[in-house]
């Protein structure tokens, strides 16, 4: 969610496990049409809720308030871009980013999404707002359209497992709408600012909103936790490796898993391709995945996509290692596609990767045996589906009709 500079995680290439688009739906999954219009979309999500869901629920799964950039992606580059040369990639993708990576991925994961965000009244804001609204089924209820504000736009350029993100806009517009009167939600995802408290956060928590964190990282270089204020609200805080160790002052991501987990609840250490690890402070109980090897094409939004599949699990009341198993199976399907949002993967793409390891040609014992929860979670092949909407080289086209 961040568009600050500082180390990104990585994932590695590798063919251990591959993995391709779905070809078939499920039982439960009904088929999504390609022009993912938001009825269709929530018909093609399993409900990950559905057996806690009362009544008096709150209306909203997960709120987030933030920044929506328009991405532009180039892969397939051979280095990086040297000065006074041109480069051609051999892939280019665009799509939604920002804090759209994460209200994108929890949405195709089947929770009710709402997003507060300012939207550009041009051509870059109205394709964004109908990917997340129409495409995605994503609330934007409490979002904006600001007269005379043009859109905030990424170009990322992917190579050698790393990305360079450069990005432009000018002095946002105030405030987004109602981030100091949050919607009734079971959850919030929260971006930390070091140095700065958002109210919202606060008055989130004190609704009873459990509040999930990342941070970006500190241009300042003070790296002082006491300059995170918000984390006293949260329930989780899921720094990656190099943030957690520089926080903690400790030169290991599980010492700084543990040191974290003095100051909240429940602290997730992201450790890119290697998976992740994670300290229940109020049980004790610690937990260690490793990841999943992919042929990666873009990073972009990975850990947005890891904290999506983490809030999931959590609020579905999951065992810890499995949340943790989960977010990494999300993150790593992730990074197959294109962009940051539309490079998340749905219930589908999760099913067909659970049954390809399954099969004769991926069988790999310690996946099925970390992954055997899904089999009663996943429903049982059936029908045909079409697949998700992915970055494309354009922001779209002209309508033929």
């Amino acid at each position: 969610m961040h568009r600050s500079g500082g180390t990104v995680s990585t994932w590695h290439t590798s063919h251990d496990v591959p993995f391709g688009p779905p070809s078939t739906g499920h039982g439960g999954l009904s088929a999504a049409r390609a022009d993912g219009s938001p009825a269709e979309h929530r018909r093609a999500c399993l409900d990950p809720l559905a057996a806690l869901r009362t009544p008096a629920d709150p209306a909203c799964d997960v709120y987030l308030t933030g920044t929506v950039f328009l991405d532009i992606i180039f892969t397939g580059l051979d280095s990086a871009p040297v000065r006074g040369t041109e480069s051609w990639a051999r892939g280019m993708g665009s799509s939604p980013g920002g804090v759209a990576n994460m209200a994108t991925a929890l949405a195709r994961l089947g929770l009710r999404t709402s997003l507060a965000a300012a939207f550009g009244d041009d051509h870059y804001g109205d394709y964004c707002r109908d990917a997340l609204e129409q495409g995605e089924g994503i609330d934007l209820s409490l979002s904006r359209t600001v007269p005379g504000w043009h859109s905030p736009v990424t170009v990322s350029m992917a190579y050698e497992g790393e990305r360079t993100m450069i990005s432009h806009g000018h002095e946002a517009p105030p405030t987004e709408p109602a981030p100091e009167c949050p919607p009734p939600a079971r959850a919030a995802v929260a971006s930390l600012t070091p140095g700065r408290r958002d109210p919202w956060i606060a008055q989130a928590a004190r609704k009873g909103t459990r509040i999930f964190a990342d941070v970006g990282w500190d241009e300042s270089g003070r790296w002082d936790p006491d300059d995170l204020a918000d984390l006293e609200h949260c329930e989780a805080f899921l720094p990656n490796a190099a943030e957690a160790m520089r926080y903690t002052r400790t030169d290991c991501p599980l010492a700084a898993a543990h040191a974290l987990a003095d100051r909240v609840p429940l602290a997730v250490v992201t450790l890119g391709p290697e998976g992740a690890y994670a300290v229940d402070g109020s049980t004790g109980e610690s937990a260690q995945v490793p990841g999943i090897p992919v042929e990666a094409l873009d990073p972009t939004g990975a850990g947005d996509v890891f904290v999506a599949g983490f809030v999931t699990g959590t609020l579905a009341e999951w065992p810890l290692a499995d949340r943790l198993a989960f977010a990494a199976l999300s993150a790593a399907l992730s990074v197959q596609e294109f962009g940051g949002s539309l490079s998340a993967p749905g219930w589908l793409e999760i099913a067909a990767w659970w049954r390809h390891v399954q099969g004769p040609k991926g069988k790999i014992p310690a996946a099925l045996r970390r992954y055997a929860f899904l089999d009663t979670l996943l429903p049982a092949p059936a029908g045909t589906a079409s697949p998700l909407r992915r970055a494309v080289p354009t922001i779209g086209f002209r309508s033929t009709a």
